[in-house]
């Protein structure tokens, strides 16, 4: 299938591991030049250069954190430098939290809050006005099953992811009429370096394996029996950004093997 996006821009934060690394992977596949942003400055880099020589598409790499809003400025002014604007954004940077309520201090909660939703704000906020005159785009802001399933150790990522997808409805709301076709995705069990890294602490000198670990994850909660691979939820991501999903406007879509517990 023609996905119809050859020669478009994307912009993708946390772009250099995990579903960012996929997404980006994804559309360079469809010749979709690039504006990658990551902590990470050397990994970002060697990144980059893996996808220009793969996919003979342009790549922009701007280290920086999004948590940060003269990071996104920066980035923002990056992307307007060398592209003109950009066709796609795709807000993904973020990571798990682990607190209770009763004992986490203001600072992590303002952390969470700059880091999933702030970004998505100040980038959709500079970006789509650039969208406008390439005859409209797509945002797509990646959040998390725990946005509706809330996980209980990590409350501080559930009320976060939980904001990022009613700002993707309000935004879709007032976009739309430009062009700009705005939506949130929910993925849920998804085999990243972080959940890997998070297994081998949990079973160091312990008989279970890391990958039993994870296996007992995904048979205790997703039907489907298995976490989900990066470029899985990004064959979806990529869609959701092209053309052929027009019709797509304002919604939040689970990609979550059966998790959640709940119709939506």
């Amino acid at each position: 299938m023609d996905l119809g996006l050859t020669g478009k821009v994307a912009v993708v934060t946390g772009g250099s591991v995990g579903i960012g690394l996929a997404v980006a992977r994804g559309f360079a596949a469809e010749g979709v030049h690039l504006a990658l942003c990551a902590r990470n400055a050397d990994r970002l880099a060697g990144v980059a250069d893996t996808i220009r020589a793969e996919f003979g598409v342009k790549v922009l790499a701007v280290p920086a954190d999004v948590a940060v809003a003269a990071d996104t400025d920066r980035l923002v002014q990056a992307v307007q430098d060398e592209y003109g604007g950009a066709d796609i954004l795709f807000n993904n940077a973020g990571t798990g939290s682990e607190e209770t309520i009763l004992n986490a201090p203001d600072e992590k909660w303002q952390h969470y809050w700059e880091l999933h939703v702030m970004a998505a704000v100040r980038l959709s906020r500079s970006l789509a006005p650039l969208m406008i005159p390439r005859g409209g785009g797509a945002i797509l802001n990646n959040a998390s099953i725990c946005a509706t399933q809330p996980l209980g150790y990590e409350p501080i990522y559930n009320v976060t992811k939980a904001a990022l997808v009613m700002f993707s409805k309000c935004l879709a709301n007032e976009l739309i009429p430009h062009g700009i076709r705005v939506n949130a995705l929910n993925p849920g069990l998804v085999r990243t370096p972080d959940w890997e890294k998070t297994a081998r602490i949990l079973t160091e000198g312990r008989a279970q394996t890391w990958e039993q670990y994870l296996q007992t994850i995904a048979d205790e909660n997703a039907p489907i029996g298995r976490f989900a691979t990066p470029e899985e939820i990004a064959d979806f991501a990529v869609f959701l950004c092209s053309p052929r999903a027009s019709y797509a406007v304002g919604s939040t879509y689970y990609v979550d093997g059966g998790w959640l517990r709940v119709t939506t």
